[in-house]
């Protein structure tokens, strides 16, 4: 039987959780780097004992750690993000400039068939790449070099680089979102990047259909179908049908339609999940009930998932990488909230139980399923 691994990264460590494919009894391991910021982990496709995690402290800076055995033991992979010179300054809200800063690390996203091979998205907004497990890293410089870099502007966690998508049927094509500058393109493995935002709008901006300036929260691809992309905004649930050269709005019967986190079905490509917060200013749901939201059509109609979730006096908030799927026969959704709860559902979203309570807060979840 398929067993499951889910990797956790919270504000004071990471933690393994394992169980087989039943997934109700569950081996919580951790916490790692206790006391630290673990902004995300991640497995390899490639390799599944392969993991990757970004460990930040103010204090002592970014470290990336690896594990070779599957979390049970981890070293240093390096601190060595080689990059030099600024396409700005930036100019932060107020119009002031703001040089081009490294601060932490939001996203690792491993390659699909080299566990060697892993990219990185960094505040402030670039990506970077290495070819050697972690030991040295190089920034793909022409995203950060892009024309319009000088005028993205900082969202309210700062200007970060936090979604990597690596097409399967493509081994050029790399998307990417920014928070708040929105999504770009590569065709040729990061040497050239485009803008892909046509069909958004965004009301904070001077120009509301403007082609950079578009405060992205996160972006999900089904594998089966690497053109049709889905993208939860400031405002909005978007949808491309064409690798983001168009969106259109599918937001239809949400009760709001501001989020964090988006994520696909791992059988079902029309299936996607939302977790609904109240406002960009009230990052909890709606009347306190935590509600995860379905659409198995590929947008505009929803249905509210509530059975096993607290449904009063529940003020969590959901984070853009704190979503995942598994691809056992019955698709498990996996969350995990800042109040310190991960919950899964076994059954495709239908009905939820805790796996962990009480962590610190949630900042990333994925999930490797293991055969």
């Amino acid at each position: 039987m398929s067993s499951v691994r889910v990797l956790v990264g919270t504000r004071k460590g990471a933690f393994v959780l394992e169980s087989d494919g039943k997934r109700t009894d569950w081996r919580i391991d951790g916490p790692h780097f206790g006391g630290w910021e673990i902004y995300h982990v991640k497995g390899s496709p490639a390799d599944p004992s392969r993991l990757y995690a970004s460990q930040s402290s103010s204090w002592f800076g970014q470290i990336i750690q690896r594990s070779n055995d599957g979390g049970r033991s981890w070293e240093p992979a390096g601190n060595r993000f080689v990059y030099d010179g600024t396409p700005g300054p930036h100019l932060w809200y107020d119009g002031t400039p703001h040089p081009w800063e490294f601060a932490r690390v939001w996203h690792i996203e491993p390659a699909l068939t080299d566990p060697d091979t892993v990219y990185a998205g960094v505040e402030d907004a670039a990506i970077f790449r290495t070819t050697d497990g972690g030991q040295n890293w190089e920034e793909l410089r022409a995203l950060r070099e892009h024309p319009s870099a000088g005028s993205w502007q900082p969202g309210a966690g700062g200007m970060c680089l936090h979604t990597i998508i690596l097409d399967p049927d493509n081994a050029g094509r790399i998307v990417c979102a920014i928070s708040a500058a929105g999504a770009f393109r590569s065709d040729d493995g990061g040497a050239t990047w485009r803008p892909i935002n046509r069909g958004l709008k965004s009301n904070a901006i001077p120009q509301q259909e403007a082609e950079v300036g578009h405060c992205v929260h996160h972006i999900a691809m089904h594998p089966a179908r690497p053109d049709v992309l889905f993208m939860q905004k400031h405002w909005d649930v978007m949808r491309s049908d064409d690798g983001g050269e168009s969106w259109k709005e599918v937001s239809g019967n949400l009760p709001t339609d501001f989020g964090f986190a988006i994520d696909v079905h791992a059988h079902d490509p029309q299936t996607i999940y939302v977790v609904p917060i109240k406002s960009d200013s009230e990052h909890f749901p709606i009347d306190g009930r935590l509600r995860v939201y379905r659409s198995r059509t590929g947008g505009d109609d929803w249905e509210p998932l509530t059975t096993g979730l607290p449904q009063a006096n529940c003020y969590v908030n959901v984070l853009r990488d704190a979503m995942a799927v598994d691809s056992l026969d019955s698709c498990g959704i996996y969350f995990g909230t800042t109040g310190g709860q991960v919950y899964v559902s076994s059954d495709a979203g239908d009905t939820w139980s805790a796996i962990v309570r009480d962590l610190p807060a949630v900042l990333s979840v994925e999930v490797q399923t293991l055969a």
